[in-house]
């Protein structure tokens, strides 16, 4: 397949923002209120993916592998934020719980696809490393955040019980092993949902974007393979490890709840 590539004019992307015009007039007659909710999301990620164009360009011109990390490090930091602020409860140093949970899975992974599996030249290349790592962080930011959140819930909701359980003697992981399994379940949940229905249901984006550039549909799909297996273990390494932390951070090495740790954000 070699069909042309259409590039996209200022013109057709404002054609294109018409389309914000449904939401806006269903809003309007609903009496939704969602009319300036609306106007600044679109505003916003208008504004926000252009200085990522950007900055993608002028990385991927430098091709230096500080920039690179750099940015990917940015990238990391902002989906860790992201999904710490959608925990209900937080414990001491959840961010960098989270920054290093989601770092250390998403990195990782997309490492061994760099040079074990499509094998790029060099392994720093930003046009493969920087939107592989995006499609990875921004996976593993749902599950370590329902995850996140499902532990802390219930080891809440279930506090009197626990500390029946380590009072009558049993260990702080025999105690908080229903919660850890929960958590665990709910942040895998979301991509093992995703991969259930994929090709039958839904397209995905990053095949979708390969097809439309002229690229052979095989080819995206082996690619698009490749990816949801990286973002199925990033996600799983990145929910064990966060789920850890955070259970030694709510449980002592003398079998107690730390329950004076465990608290609602102050918003």
């Amino acid at each position: 397949m070699n069909p042309e590539y259409i590039q996209l004019g200022p013109w057709q992307l404002a054609l294109a923002a018409c389309l914000v015009g449904v939401n806006l007039l269903l809003s309007a007659l609903l009496s939704l209120r969602l009319e300036r909710q609306l106007l600044i999301a679109s505003c916003r990620m208008v504004a926000q993916l252009l200085f990522v164009g950007w900055i993608l360009k002028w990385v991927f011109a430098l091709k230096n592998p500080v920039w690179v990390l750099s940015l990917g490090l940015i990238m990391t930091a902002l989906a860790s934020q992201s999904a710490v602020g959608r925990t209900r409860r937080r414990f001491p140093r959840i961010f960098l719980s989270s920054f290093v949970s989601i770092m250390g899975a998403a990195f990782l992974v997309t490492l061994i696809a760099m040079t074990g599996i499509i094998k790029v030249e060099p392994w720093f290349e930003p046009q493969y490393f920087i939107p592989l790592l995006g499609m990875v962080l921004g996976n593993t930011m749902n599950g370590i955040s329902l995850a996140l959140d499902r532990f802390m819930e219930d080891t809440a909701q279930r506090q009197s019980r626990i500390e029946s359980l380590l009072a009558l003697g049993a260990g702080r992981w025999e105690a908080a092993r229903e919660s850890l399994r929960e958590a665990s379940r709910s942040g895998m949940i979301p991509i093992v949902n995703s991969m259930m229905v994929m090709g039958v249901v839904s397209l995905p984006g990053m095949m979708t974007g390969q097809i439309l550039a002229g690229a052979d549909p095989l080819d995206a799909v082996s690619y698009q393979i490749v990816i949801v297996f990286m973002i199925a273990a990033a996600a799983a390494l990145g929910v064990m490890a966060v789920t850890l932390i955070a259970f030694f951070s709510l449980f002592n090495s003398r079998h107690q709840i730390r329950s004076d740790r465990l608290r609602r954000p102050r918003w």
